[in-house]
């Protein structure tokens, strides 16, 4: 019978101090930064291929949170909403990702540690499924065993190595000589990132992370609270797995962003109106509507480039348009900046009577001011007699 009640009270202090604390899947909403503009233009780059979190899972996670007003729950709870809103946060760059736990109890079946998810082709919604697997805590704190089978699991991981320790540092010994071991391992392919998700009273512990985060040489130790905003955790997700990088010079000559036909390089008017004939330099009827000497009258030659114009103010409803007109030296300056006002009108009058609301249109007369060509040749001064349009929409 005392053997029996023996083996009773036994059982049940073993049972008392692995007791689990389940867990919530409940995630704060949250918005991340989006890092992925800066990784397409070559302004940060892939620096990390591989990483693996190991979460505590402990009796001591099963504590209620309360360094931070932004969290309620259990600091395994703050663990899962930091792994999801770091998950959320991760750009589209090729990676294989893990997730191990540890905290001896029966959270983990009676073991010191768990490969919650192998080493593999990262997805979110795959490490989606690694973070809810974390349902409860339990046990003591055997970081170090962690640590130490950490050391098998990334000998499957390719290229550079980033190892992510979440806990409170309430250790029963110092997991920093295994850290140092699995260093020696991985050597420059390995970096260790620790989180301290604390209280006060686990102060000491975040001096435990930072030894290990030390131990790497090339990784950092920060806090729960410090990641926790969306511009907290995209610096923490940047700094772990980007670095600066060049950015991407487009070739203008391989570009044309208003479809004009004429390429960035040598388009001197990029913001021409869809369907619009352009000239070689891009522009919309630079050379277009020419006028004899001395002459207002819009010549029939012409109306192909007039019902263009037409054709533009159709396919763009919101466009508006000032008609400028332009005339060559020959006479004195108040009689071509009237003479160039008239053809600009007349143009105008064109335009409305093929139906453009007139509204739409201005016209300017800038006299002889604005050559395109010599006025020394015959040929010169003919281009000089023109009207040209300028957007007037943006």
């Amino acid at each position: 019978m005392k053997r029996n009640l023996l083996f009773t009270a036994t059982l049940a202090g073993a049972l008392l101090s692995g007791c689990a604390t389940q867990s919530s899947n409940n995630f704060q909403a949250f918005q991340p930064e989006d890092l992925n503009a800066l990784v397409k233009s070559g302004k940060l780059v892939q620096k990390t291929n591989s990483f693996l979190v190991v979460n505590d899972s402990s009796s001591s996670m099963s504590r209620t949170y309360v360094n931070s007003a932004e969290y309620s729950g259990t600091k395994l709870d703050v663990e899962k909403n930091l792994l999801n809103k770091f998950n959320k946060t991760i750009p589209s760059i090729p990676l294989q990702s893990g997730l191990r736990s540890f905290g001896f109890g029966p959270c983990l079946g009676w073991s010191a540690t768990k490969l919650n998810q192998a080493v593999q082709t990262y997805s979110q919604a795959g490490f989606d499924g690694a973070i809810t697997s974390l349902q409860c805590s339990s046990g003591g704190t055997p970081l170090a065993d962690a640590l130490q089978a950490s050391g098998t699991d990334l000998t499957s991981a390719s290229g550079n190595i980033a190892l992510i320790v979440l806990s409170d540092g309430v250790e029963e010994s110092s997991p920093t000589p295994t850290a140092e071991a699995l260093k020696a391992q991985y050597g420059d392919k390995l970096c260790i990132y620790t989180v301290w998700v604390g209280n006060d009273e686990d102060v000491a512990g975040q001096a435990t992370l930072q030894s290990i985060a030390d131990a790497s040489g090339c990784g950092f130790s920060t806090t729960a609270d410090a990641i926790s905003s969306a511009k907290g955790m995209n610096d923490f997700v940047k700094n772990v797995f980007l670095k600066a990088g060049t950015p991407k010079v487009s070739d203008c000559s391989t570009l044309d962003d208003d479809k004009d036909g004429v390429s960035n390089c040598a388009d001197k008017c990029p913001d021409t109106p869809k369907g619009a004939i352009v000239d070689k330099d891009g522009c919309w009827a630079f050379h277009g509507v020419l006028f004899d000497f001395d002459s207002d009258k819009v010549k029939s030659k012409y109306e192909p480039l007039i019902q263009n114009a037409v054709e533009v103010m159709k396919l763009n409803p919101g466009l508006t348009v000032e008609i400028q007109g332009h005339t060559d030296s020959y006479g004195t300056d108040a009689y071509n900046e009237k003479l160039s006002q008239r053809r600009a009108n007349a143009v105008k009058n064109e335009l409305i009577k093929l139906g453009v609301d007139g509204k739409r249109l201005t016209t300017a007369g800038f006299g002889e001011s604005q050559p395109v060509d010599t006025n020394e040749t015959d040929e010169g001064r003919a281009y000089n007699r023109r009207v040209n349009y300028k957007r007037t929409d943006k």
